[in-house]
């Protein structure tokens, strides 16, 4: 049962049970895979991260969610057996540098030990099926092909038949060009079922749309003629690294993207302009306005009750690394629509 409750099923004029499907969510982070699983009609046993940070995040938001602070390499299933059996494992796990990042930094060893440690925790777990989540790249570049080939040849050996693919996040409902590398496993016939989600009718929600209200409310008298204005789906938030650096909305080109919105994609604000705040894109950084962590989430497609424990830096770290929920949502109904499938079958 979930949080005291039998989780309940009903049953579609396609002969489908709706009943709730279980998962186990590894590499959690702020939540923003999970949420939108929750979404889909997935309940976690289990979600397991490393940082502490983000497990008060999680459980600020999901009281009920069993959430632990562990090395991915740490977890034994052994003394876990709620999660034997899962219909899903899934996660975002930390997100593979190009090769030529790897080359002026650590390289990829970290990120790699991580992804070897959910390969062997699918061996433990044996799910039915599988969603991990990462950077484009690792889903099409030749140069991530030996990944690919070791993760590939590991799930044959398991049963595991599996696909690699990239979605915009902004084709889902999220107001954000963003695109996302996913790998999608199904044991034995069951891929066949499976079908990529198709993008929402329509374009894309804008920043303006999404942060108009928040951006007037403290009385900002700008605000309605700043969001007519930033009529597009934000450029990529880029959550940056955990070891370094302040929060700001990403790389050069993003933040000359963020200034023709009349942004300031250098930094991180603490609260919403207030009613006297000069909003002059011509006078340079100073007269452009600076988005909080909270606007962040809302661009995320996090819901706007979610809250991101923390201090600022370690909030903007969490939001930006985070899966947009609505583009899980749609990835985890498409996996549901196969597991539910097989049991009316």
């Amino acid at each position: 049962m979930i949080g005291g409750k039998a989780p309940s099923a009903a049953v579609h004029g396609d002969g489908i049970s709706s009943t709730r499907l279980s998962s186990l969510e590894i590499c959690a982070g702020a939540g923003g895979l999970a949420r939108g699983l929750e979404d889909a009609g997935f309940d976690p046993v289990l979600l397991l991260d490393n940082r502490p940070v983000a497990c008060e995040t999680l459980r600020i938001n999901r009281p009920h969610w069993d959430v632990r602070q562990i090395d991915l390499a740490d977890f034994d299933p052994v003394d876990e057996q709620q999660v034997y059996d899962v219909e899903l494992l899934s996660g975002g796990l930390p997100r593979m540098k190009s090769p030529a990042a790897a080359n002026r930094t650590r390289g990829n060893d970290a990120e790699l030990a991580v992804l070897t440690a959910a390969v062997d925790l699918i061996y433990g777990v044996q799910p039915k099926a599988i969603l991990l989540e990462n950077v484009p790249d690792l889903a099409r570049k030749p140069e991530y092909q030996p990944i690919r080939d070791f993760v590939g040849e590991e799930l044959g050996h398991l049963g595991y038949r599996f696909l690699w693919h990239v979605l915009n996040a902004k084709d889902y409902g999220v107001p954000q060009h963003r695109e996302v590398g996913f790998l999608i496993a199904f044991k034995g016939a069951l891929i066949d079922r499976f079908k990529w989600p198709m993008p929402h009718p329509g374009p894309a929600p804008t920043v303006g749309e999404t942060l108009r209200d928040s951006m007037g409310a403290r009385g900002w008298t700008d605000a309605d003629k700043w969001a007519d204005q930033a009529g597009a789906p934000a450029p990529t938030i880029v959550g940056g690294s955990w070891d370094r650096g302040g929060a700001d909305l990403g790389p050069t080109g993003a933040k000359r993207k963020w200034a023709q919105m009349g942004v300031d994609g250098a930094t991180v604000a603490d609260e919403v302009p207030g009613a006297d705040f000069a909003w002059n894109p011509a006078a340079g950084r100073s007269g452009l306005v600076p988005l909080t962590v909270e606007q962040a989430a809302l661009l995320q497609g996090f819901p706007q009750e979610w809250r991101i424990a923390g201090r600022k830096t370690a909030r903007y770290r969490q939001v930006g690394n985070a899966t947009p929920p609505p583009l899980a949502r749609a990835v985890g109904e498409a996996v549901a629509s196969v597991l539910r499938s097989e049991a009316g079958s």
